[in-house]
Protein backbone atom coordinates (compact mmCIF):
# COMPACT_ATOMS: atom_id res chain seq x y z
CA UNK A 1 0.00 0.00 0.00
CA UNK A 2 3.21 2.41 0.66
CA UNK A 3 4.12 1.86 -2.49
CA UNK A 4 1.55 2.78 -4.28
CA UNK A 5 0.50 5.25 -1.98
CA UNK A 6 4.13 7.29 -3.34
CA UNK A 7 3.71 5.70 -7.02
CA UNK A 8 0.89 7.57 -7.06
CA UNK A 9 1.90 10.68 -5.19
CA UNK A 10 5.31 10.84 -7.68
CA UNK A 11 2.91 10.69 -10.96
CA UNK A 12 0.66 13.26 -9.12
CA UNK A 13 4.23 15.81 -8.52
CA UNK A 14 5.77 14.73 -12.31
CA UNK A 15 2.38 15.23 -13.98
CA UNK A 16 2.38 18.85 -12.23
CA UNK A 17 5.59 19.45 -13.70
CA UNK A 18 5.34 18.36 -17.24
CA UNK A 19 3.95 20.93 -19.63
CA UNK A 20 0.53 20.39 -20.83
CA UNK A 21 0.77 21.87 -23.96
CA UNK A 22 0.44 18.98 -26.38
CA UNK A 23 -0.30 19.99 -30.29
CA UNK A 24 -3.44 19.49 -31.36
CA UNK A 25 -4.27 19.10 -35.00
CA UNK A 26 -8.46 19.74 -34.24
CA UNK A 27 -8.28 22.79 -32.64
CA UNK A 28 -5.65 24.04 -35.35
CA UNK A 29 -7.89 23.52 -37.76
CA UNK A 30 -10.52 26.08 -35.59
CA UNK A 31 -7.61 28.59 -35.56
CA UNK A 32 -6.93 28.03 -39.05
CA UNK A 33 -9.96 29.60 -39.63
CA UNK A 34 -8.46 33.02 -38.74
CA UNK A 35 -6.02 31.85 -41.81
CA UNK A 36 -9.04 30.71 -44.09
CA UNK A 37 -9.57 34.68 -45.73
CA UNK A 38 -6.53 34.53 -47.48
CA UNK A 39 -5.16 30.91 -47.31
CA UNK A 40 -6.28 27.65 -48.52
CA UNK A 41 -4.43 23.93 -47.18
CA UNK A 42 -5.74 20.63 -48.32
CA UNK A 43 -5.78 18.59 -51.61
CA UNK A 44 -7.36 21.18 -54.37
CA UNK A 45 -5.68 24.36 -52.62
CA UNK A 46 -4.78 26.74 -54.62
CA UNK A 47 -3.02 30.54 -54.26
CA UNK A 48 -5.36 33.04 -53.20
CA UNK A 49 -4.57 36.60 -51.37
CA UNK A 50 -2.22 34.27 -49.87
CA UNK A 51 -0.01 31.31 -51.58
CA UNK A 52 -1.47 27.70 -50.52
CA UNK A 53 -0.01 26.45 -47.08
CA UNK A 54 0.53 22.86 -48.34
CA UNK A 55 3.83 21.32 -47.25
CA UNK A 56 4.46 24.59 -45.00
CA UNK A 57 6.80 23.46 -42.35
CA UNK A 58 9.81 22.57 -44.10
CA UNK A 59 9.32 25.12 -47.17
CA UNK A 60 11.19 27.78 -47.95
CA UNK A 61 9.52 31.63 -47.86
CA UNK A 62 8.53 32.87 -51.23
CA UNK A 63 8.69 29.35 -53.07
CA UNK A 64 5.09 28.45 -53.60
CA UNK A 65 4.66 28.22 -57.64
CA UNK A 66 2.40 30.67 -59.41
CA UNK A 67 1.90 33.04 -56.25
CA UNK A 68 3.63 36.62 -56.33
CA UNK A 69 5.47 37.34 -53.32
CA UNK A 70 6.70 40.23 -52.09
CA UNK A 71 10.56 40.80 -52.55
CA UNK A 72 10.63 40.79 -48.76
CA UNK A 73 9.38 37.25 -49.09
CA UNK A 74 11.32 36.21 -51.90
CA UNK A 75 14.43 36.85 -50.37
CA UNK A 76 14.26 36.52 -46.87
CA UNK A 77 16.17 32.95 -46.77
CA UNK A 78 13.65 31.77 -44.08
CA UNK A 79 12.89 28.35 -43.99
CA UNK A 80 9.42 27.77 -42.29
CA UNK A 81 10.59 25.11 -39.29
CA UNK A 82 8.50 25.36 -36.50
CA UNK A 83 10.29 27.94 -34.26
CA UNK A 84 10.46 30.63 -37.55
CA UNK A 85 7.29 29.95 -38.31
CA UNK A 86 6.49 30.84 -34.38
CA UNK A 87 7.86 33.92 -34.56
CA UNK A 88 6.04 35.07 -38.14
CA UNK A 89 2.57 34.55 -37.45
CA UNK A 90 3.53 36.35 -34.06
CA UNK A 91 4.09 39.23 -35.62
CA UNK A 92 4.77 38.62 -39.46
CA UNK A 93 6.04 42.68 -40.47
CA UNK A 94 8.19 42.31 -37.48
CA UNK A 95 9.99 38.63 -38.80
CA UNK A 96 9.86 39.70 -42.10
CA UNK A 97 9.71 43.56 -42.70
CA UNK A 98 8.45 44.47 -46.32
CA UNK A 99 5.99 41.24 -46.20
CA UNK A 100 2.60 42.17 -48.02
CA UNK A 101 0.74 39.44 -45.41
CA UNK A 102 -1.43 41.95 -43.44
CA UNK A 103 -2.65 40.44 -40.74
CA UNK A 104 -2.08 41.35 -36.63
CA UNK A 105 -0.69 37.66 -35.74
CA UNK A 106 -1.96 35.26 -33.36
CA UNK A 107 -0.28 35.95 -29.87
CA UNK A 108 -1.11 32.56 -27.96
CA UNK A 109 1.58 30.01 -27.70
CA UNK A 110 -1.00 27.27 -27.46
CA UNK A 111 -3.43 28.33 -30.63
CA UNK A 112 -0.05 28.61 -32.76
CA UNK A 113 1.08 25.30 -31.63
CA UNK A 114 -2.17 23.74 -32.45
CA UNK A 115 -1.97 25.35 -36.05
CA UNK A 116 1.54 23.97 -36.41
CA UNK A 117 0.12 20.31 -35.57
CA UNK A 118 -2.51 21.53 -37.80
CA UNK A 119 -0.48 22.33 -41.07
CA UNK A 120 1.54 19.31 -40.23
CA UNK A 121 -1.46 16.83 -41.06
CA UNK A 122 -1.07 17.80 -44.93
CA UNK A 123 1.78 16.58 -47.21
CA UNK A 124 2.92 19.48 -49.96
CA UNK A 125 0.20 17.63 -52.41
CA UNK A 126 -2.43 18.67 -50.03
CA UNK A 127 -2.86 14.98 -49.13
CA UNK A 128 -3.35 14.35 -45.42
CA UNK A 129 -0.98 12.61 -44.01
Amino acid sequence: MIRFVSLLALTLVLGHAMPASAQDAALGEKVFLKCKACHQIGEGARNGVGPNLNGLIGRKSGSVEGYSYSEANKTSGLTWDEETFREYIKNPKVKIPGTKMVFAGIAKDEEIDNLIAYFKTFAADGKKL
